[in-house]
């Protein structure tokens, strides 16, 4: 219960659903009440924070700082696992298995299958447990694996931790102290390292999915507001509340 109450709440203070909230209280004081004024104020503030969100420039500017902080790994030290974090998913048997991976998710895992080709040696791990669906987001990530190449017997899952410190805790119980890549996109990889060294471990971090764009563009795509631009607000927006509440409830490991 708690656990559903915090991704609603998480969910509600997103950019967009916030941002709406806003117009619509705005929109409620124009139509209902006498303070004309405030909800023209908040129905103009939510839209212009809206329209820059959406903007390249933006976005990616505040996204950025989260992405840099670790570089692609191309490393040759030994690696014994190459650990690739849950993310969105969904499963139908009707479609191709990286259909079923959904935003985020199939970046991890291409990038996690790169790794492994690296290391052939090494196993993979995917963690994260199943929502609605009759089969786990590391269930469905390994069956894009497999199709991808990665033999059976390279693969294992942890499929019961509902959250990152919950995904360390299940890690830490199967590599213990034994080197291994931490696969999670590039905007995450900072909160997720602060989980896995509580827990205990050395991971190596290994971003994938990176979003925010320094090439170059053409002008269109920088002066339209977009929802792709806008989704990438939405991560900074994401991982500023987890931090937040990381810091606010640290780990039981990190209290000892």
């Amino acid at each position: 219960m708690f656990f559903a109450l915090k991704k609603l709440v998480g969910g509600l203070l997103m950019p967009l659903p916030l941002l709406l909230l806003v117009m619509a209280a705005g929109i409620l004081l124009l139509w209902f009440s006498r303070w004309q004024k405030s909800g023209k104020i908040l129905v103009t503030l939510s839209w212009a924070l809206l329209l820059l969100l959406s903007l390249q420039p933006v976005a990616d500017r505040l996204l950025l700082p989260l992405e840099s902080c670790y570089a692609t790994w191309n490393g040759a030290e030994k690696i014994d696992f190459v650990v690739v974090l849950g993310g969105g998913y969904t499963f139908n048997p009707n479609w191709a298995p990286s259909s079923n991976l959904i935003g985020n998710s199939l970046p991890r895992v291409a990038e996690g299958v790169r790794q492994w080709r690296r290391h052939p040696q090494a196993t993979m791990i995917f963690t994260a447990a199943a929502g609605r669906n009759p089969v786990s987001s590391a269930q469905v990530a390994a069956s894009v694996a497999l199709s991808l190449g990665v033999p059976q017997d390279h693969i294992q899952l942890l499929d019961r931790p509902k959250d990152t410190e919950e995904e360390a805790r299940a890690v830490r119980g199967l590599v213990g102290q034994r080197p291994f890549l931490l696969v999670t996109s590039a905007n995450h990889m900072t909160r997720a390292l602060n989980f896995f060294h509580a827990a205990g471990l050395t991971p190596i971090a290994a971003p994938a999915n990176q979003l925010a764009v320094t090439s170059p563009l053409n002008w269109w795509e920088r002066a339209i507001p977009s929802p792709l631009w806008l989704s990438h607000s939405d991560r900074v927006a994401y991982e500023a509340l987890g931090q937040a509440w990381q810091w606010l409830t640290p780990s039981a490991e990190s209290r000892q």
